[in-house]
């Protein structure tokens, strides 16, 4: 495989891109050698509080050049998908940033977590307030038949220096346990979200890369949606996955080197 034959890169954020504040190390370098050489990127995250324009911002007072175009989230896809499954609907919506605000436009209705028996539709995103008020509503109107949608199912949020908050799929777990049911997941690794990503990037799936730090949902989706697959990860990770990435690398300096070697 050689990374300067692909037409566009995609990204994802956390634990990749940046770890909490702190961008990662060589990102800004190698970023900047693609856009030398007239390569498209995309920055497609699981995030579940925030939407494009704030996300870019974020990564260009980190010093990496980006637009709110080239930031695609999985909150972006939620009311949308919500409304093909379930129509316009009320909402209970176990989340924080701008989730309540994706859901009102695309025309739900945000329910409150008192009045959780008029929910028709449970959607779990990130959410720093969760507790037992929360879960015990939000696993109630499920189990009565609501429709259970989260964002995704990523365990955690990676932070500096090695640490974590837990993340949307440690919430949506549970909810799953609580209620017996398993939700429906709008974000990576599910094939809608890198089917967009694509069709932003304008790219085929064989002329782009996926380069993510997760196995389970930027190496899978990347993986069943026909993309090239590029793992960052330490050394000593242990790859305890079905889903086997076509490149591993430990750091973006040494995707950077490879790149170079290519075009010696």
């Amino acid at each position: 495989m050689r990374l300067g034959e692909l037409r566009g890169f995609v990204f994802d954020l956390d634990g990749c891109i940046w770890a909490g504040s702190v961008l990662l190390p060589g990102v800004k370098e190698f970023l900047a050698c693609l856009r030398q050489r007239g390569k498209r990127l995309l920055f497609l995250t699981n995030n579940s509080r925030e939407l494009p324009e704030s996300l870019a911002t974020r990564l260009n007072r980190l010093g990496v050049e980006a637009s709110s175009r080239e930031v695609l989230t999985a909150l972006e896809l939620l009311g949308k998908a919500i409304s093909q499954r379930f129509g316009r609907t009320d909402v209970l919506a176990v989340g924080a940033g701008a989730m309540g605000q994706v859901l009102e436009a695309e025309g739900h209705r945000v329910v409150p977590v008192e009045r959780w028996k008029e929910a028709r539709v449970v959607a779990v995103g990130n959410d720093p307030t969760f507790d037992y008020v929360k879960l015990k509503a939000a696993a109630q109107a499920v189990a009565r038949g609501a429709g259970f949608v989260t964002v995704n199912l990523d365990p955690r949020l990676p932070l500096e220096e090695g640490e974590f908050d837990p993340g949307a799929g440690a919430i949506a777990e549970a909810v799953a346990v609580a209620s017996g049911v398993r939700p429906l997941v709008i974000g990576k690794p599910n094939p809608v979200i890198f089917k967009a990503a694509l069709e932003r990037l304008g790219c085929e799936p064989h002329e782009a890369a996926m380069v993510g730090d997760s196995l389970n949902t930027d190496i899978r989706g990347g993986a069943e949606a026909g993309m090239v697959t590029v793992w960052l990860a330490a050394a000593d990770a242990k790859a305890d996955s079905a889903f086997h990435p076509r490149l591993r690398v430990a750091s973006f300096p040494e995707l950077l080197a490879r790149l170079d070697d290519e075009l010696r």
